[in-house]
């Protein structure tokens, strides 16, 4: 089975029905309206179980329109025209998660495959507790589950996350918004999916809870095998986290290939000009724009402008 991908976007094709967990093909989704808005445009992706795959973007160009379509999120005016997505269960079984009748749809999310929202630091009930916000994921999931049961599986997962389980009767002001997106995380891995789209988990995060939350992602997967979808704008974060990584722009997979040769050898302009719009901080000092050219002037010790 091969990527329909640009010349550009061909790198990481082959062999991508190695150990799939989720495969994508030549999907479509359109805004309707006056004008329609093709949104995502024939993608296609390949997720082995256990990797992280990165999809990277400006704003706009489809990332978390083409993560609804997955999860079949999207209402009107959103529609899916055309492709496929397919689920492949560790028990051997392929779900066309298109095709999914409503009753088993929902049985499917979050169990299968969960997903942490853009925005998703602000996404908790502020008048509920954290307790009763997770063990509300557990009781439409698992009605069997007793409340001596729920309340030992929030806590197990607020601890996976590095929260401690005393928090579980704090309301979501009372803590901080790397603890609210911790806590957003555990609810994702509530009932041990084997998928998890995370669209932007750390937007808004200072640098350093922005690290701590990636080592507990990477700590997580490599724990519980499960496999990820990061989105994010920022690149050079991807590189450090993703095995492989998908370009989009326009609604298009523009390149996608493993995160060290999209590194080294990116090959679509537009992967080089991400790349490029983020300053290094080992390299010497560049050249900046003044009246349009460029200046091989150094920028000024007293950090003045010219």
């Amino acid at each position: 089975m091969s990527h329909n991908l640009s010349p550009q976007a061909a790198g990481a094709a082959a062999d991508v029905t190695r150990d799939a967990v989720l495969t994508v093909r030549d999907l479509n989704v359109v805004y309707q309206g006056a004008t329609p808005v093709h949104a995502v445009k024939d993608v296609s992706l390949t997720l082995h179980r256990g990797e992280i795959l990165g999809l990277a973007g400006e704003s706009g160009c489809g990332k978390s329109t083409l993560a609804y379509a997955v999860n079949r999120l999207h209402d009107w005016p959103a529609e899916v025209t055309s492709g496929s997505v397919t689920f492949h269960d560790r028990d051997g079984e392929d779900l066309d998660l298109l095709a999914l009748p409503p009753g088993r749809l929902r049985r499917f999310r979050w169990s299968k495959l969960s997903m942490v929202f853009q925005g998703a630091m602000n996404a908790l009930n502020p008048v509920t507790t954290v307790r009763a916000q997770l063990e509300d994921v557990l009781t439409t999931h698992r009605p069997g589950m007793s409340k001596q049961e729920r309340g030992a599986r929030c806590a197990e997962v607020l601890e996976l996350v590095g929260v401690e389980p005393r928090r579980m009767a704090s309301y979501p002001h009372e803590l901080s918004g790397g603890m609210r997106q911790r806590v957003m995380i555990a609810m994702a891995l509530l009932l041990d999916p084997q998928v998890m789209i995370m669209d932007e988990p750390t937007t808004a995060l200072d640098v350093l809870v922005q690290r701590g939350i990636l080592r507990e992602i990477l700590r997580l997967r490599d724990e519980l095998g499960f496999a990820v979808v990061f989105i994010t704008h920022d690149l050079p974060l991807l590189l450090e986290l993703s095995d492989r990584i998908a370009v989009m722009l326009r609604g298009e997979i523009v390149e996608y290939d493993t995160a060290e040769t999209l590194y080294r050898q990116p090959r679509h302009p537009y992967t080089r000009r991400l790349l490029d719009s983020f300053p290094s901080l080992t390299g010497e000092r560049g050249a900046f724009l003044r009246d349009g050219a460029a200046d091989r002037t150094q920028v000024p010790t007293d950090g003045g402008a010219r």
